[in-house]
């Protein structure tokens, strides 16, 4: 692959991730307004852009890997993303922007808990066990088998996690 192409998919493949997210933010907000078949068709677009990422995205990385490599992946990228988040903060504080230390914040714990979750699947992968995962809609942490109390990051009230099931 050439150096332009390769440019090209990335750029690609940020706006389609980028427009996905926002494309479901949009349906959450019509659906709030109750505009119930607008926020259908943003989540039609939300998965369309989805699913050119993820086109995008193998065209870049190449074929998915067995799924003892893809955690292996994963892994890597929920460390390295904490230590980005951890910069992220301290360039937030030393601008004084309390929102934005806040958000690095809570994402750099959240991305320290999948790490684990991911290590400890990892470790006992054979094992098969069948368990559901709940996502703070917040913060982004993760917590398997059960919504807490509160979410051990941003606080957020049960009502805020997502089942994954």
């Amino acid at each position: 692959m050439t150096e332009k192409t390769e440019k090209n998919l990335s750029t690609a493949l940020a706006d389609a991730s980028r427009w996905a997210a926002r494309n479901q933010t949009f349906a959450q907000k019509a659906d709030h307004e109750g505009q119930a078949t607008t926020a259908r068709l943003f989540r039609a677009l939300a998965e369309a852009d989805a699913v050119q990422a993820r086109r995008y995205l193998a065209l870049l990385r190449g074929k998915i890997g067995t799924t003892e490599d893809n955690l292996e992946e994963a892994w890597r990228h929920s460390a390295s993303a904490a230590k980005e988040d951890l910069q992220r903060t301290e360039e937030a504080l030393e601008e004084n922007h309390s929102a934005a230390v806040s958000a690095f914040s809570q994402s750099r714990q959240a991305k320290d808990c999948h790490t684990a979750l991911i290590r400890g699947l990892k470790e006992d992968l054979s094992s098969n066990t069948d368990l559901d995962y709940y996502v703070c809609q917040i913060c982004g942490y993760i917590s398997k088998s059960r919504v807490p109390d509160r979410c051990p990051v941003c606080g957020a009230i049960p009502g805020k996690f997502k089942w994954i099931g």
